[in-house]
């Protein structure tokens, strides 16, 4: 029997700043508002996952981190479709602190959201990122709306998480990339 599921591997990476999580907001066709996630994204031909978080950040957000240890593994199915999330602790590259990247742009020091927009860098335009931030991690749960997103994050901040896994036979949400990055 021909096995009819794709499979994907991603890698996302977590930054944390002065009680703050770096967060990317995506828009998608299939949802009306953007979701918030941590950045990362989809491994590519020949790529480690160590390698793809660290293009992932950088393209989603204009940072260059470096990849740390595996904070978590998280899968989940939407149909016939797996994914295969690993969590990577990140850390920023040159320096620890968003505002100097937000001060390198313009922006105001206790300003914390930069538009994708405002992000510039030699590499692909990610279309589906419409805002980049560091978040107070006390408003994480309320910003993350998909739970096989949400919960093992949530665990793993607080120390909760056993077995650095989480698993989700259904996912609860369909995401609809751009044909052109399928």
């Amino acid at each position: 029997m021909a096995d009819l599921s794709r499979h994907y591997h991603l890698a996302t990476g977590i930054a944390i700043s002065d009680g703050r999580l770096l967060m990317v907001a995506s828009q998608y066709s299939s949802h009306a508002q953007p979701l918030w996630n941590l950045p990362g994204g989809r491994q590519q031909p020949g790529e480690l996952l160590a390698e793809t978080v660290v293009r992932e950040v950088f393209e989603e957000t204009g940072l260059r981190v470096e990849a740390g240890e595996v904070a978590y593994v998280s899968e989940s199915y939407d149909g016939d479709t797996h994914y295969l999330n690993v969590a990577f602790v990140v850390n920023v590259s040159g320096g620890s602190s968003f505002d100097s990247a937000q001060d390198d742009k313009g922006l105001r020091q206790d300003d914390k959201r930069l538009r994708h927009d405002d992000i510039t860098h030699d590499t692909v335009s990610v279309d589906h990122v419409v805002a980049v931030e560091w978040v107070p991690i006390d408003e994480v749960a309320e910003r993350i709306i998909v739970a096989v997103v949400r919960e093992p994050l949530l665990a793993y901040l607080r120390g909760e998480l056993r077995g650095r896994y989480a698993g989700y036979h259904d996912a609860g949400i369909t995401i609809e990339w751009p044909p052109e990055s399928r």
